[in-house]
């Protein structure tokens, strides 16, 4: 992950929106002096919630995956919501 000179908020928040609009949970938090993350949560999910990381260039899965570039807001959002998707009723396919 790129270091970032300067904590991004924006590239965070977008898809935080795009999220919360899908019936997630987003919390943006943006200490000083480092990058910003944002914290998400399914209700209707059994797991915890996930860390998504963002630098001025892109957004990362805590295990170190590019999930999207920062400007593709919508795009991270549909990646994020497909993997913290709920699990299908009744267990499985």
């Amino acid at each position: 992950m790129v270091d970032a000179p300067r904590n991004d908020t924006t590239a965070s928040a977008k898809p935080a929106a795009g999220l919360t609009a899908r019936g997630y949970q987003a919390r943006l938090t943006a200490p000083d002096g480092r990058p910003p993350w944002l914290t998400i949560t399914t209700p209707a999910a059994t797991t915890p919630a996930e860390t998504i990381m963002a630098d001025a260039q892109s957004l990362w899965w805590p295990w170190a995956d590019q999930i999207a570039p920062t400007a593709g807001a919508a795009t991270a959002a549909d990646a994020i919501a497909q993997v913290r998707a709920p699990a299908p009723a009744g267990g499985g396919e």
